[in-house]
Order: structure tokens, then sequence, then C-alpha cells
């Protein structure tokens, strides 16, 4: 399976302006530029979409998981902090803080950790990234 996206650039790094698409046409058009990533810019950055892709992809392995465990979520809500920073002179993505929360009734905190644990392992996004990947997991009361 594949899936497409495209980006458009024009312009220099700082005056310029970029537009993102995607094959389903979610994003279409959607701008982005040299302030909305290290700015205040109005449009998205490509670490917010990596977070994007990184929780919504966490959320649906922690779903499997769960259900090969017997446990079906209520919910899980996924953070996907993504962090940005200088290294050796060039941006450089760093880290990748997961937050998680879920109500998984009937799973006790040992069967939803190591659930959590082993869809930080398995998600095809944290797979993917070549960045350390935290998480932070916890059942709601």
């Amino acid at each position: 399976m594949k899936r497409n996206a495209r980006a458009r650039w024009e312009g220099g790094l700082k005056d310029g302006a970029g537009t993102l698409f995607t094959e389903s046409g979610v994003l279409k058009d959607q701008q982005y530029s040299f302030r909305t990533r290290f700015e205040d810019g109005k449009g998205t950055n490509p670490e917010e979409l990596i977070g994007a892709a990184h929780a919504g992809c966490y959320a649906m392995a922690l779903s499997l998981i769960l259900g090969e465990a017997g446990f079906t979520a209520d919910y899980i809500d996924a953070e996907a902090v993504v962090e940005l920073q200088e290294v050796d002179g060039a941006p450089t993505i760093t880290s990748v803080a997961l937050n998680v929360v879920a109500k998984v009734p009937e799973a006790d905190d040992e069967a939803f950790l190591n659930a959590a644990e082993a869809a930080k392992k398995d998600c095809p996004v944290s797979r993917l990234l070549n960045a350390k990947i935290s998480l932070d997991a916890r059942l709601a009361g």
C-alpha cells in the first residue's frame, strides 16, 4: 500500500511559502512557511504533521494490541510532541514524546502498560522515525 502527499514551495526560505496536498484531499492547498514552522505564522508545518501522523498511528496500534489481549478501549487520547532542535548545525527532529490517556474497562495497569509499550514499538510511524521516542501512558480514572 502506498499513500501520496505533495508539497510545493515558492520563494526563499524566510520570505517564501508552500502548500501541501494529500491524495485523499484532506490537505489541499494547506499553507506552510518559515513562519509556521519557526514562529507564529498561520498554517501548519512538517513537525506538526509528523506528530499528527504518529499520534493517529499509535492510537490505532494500541487499539489493535488491546483487542488482541481481549480489551476494547472506550477511548484512547494520544498526543505526539515532536521536538526540533539544531544538531551539528542542521535542524533535526530529536525526539517524539507520546502522551497517552485511555479508558479501558477491565484492563489493569500492567496489562495496559504492556500494550502501550508494544504499540510504541510496533506502530509503523514509530518504526519509521530515526528519533528517540518516549512514551507517557496512563489509564483514565
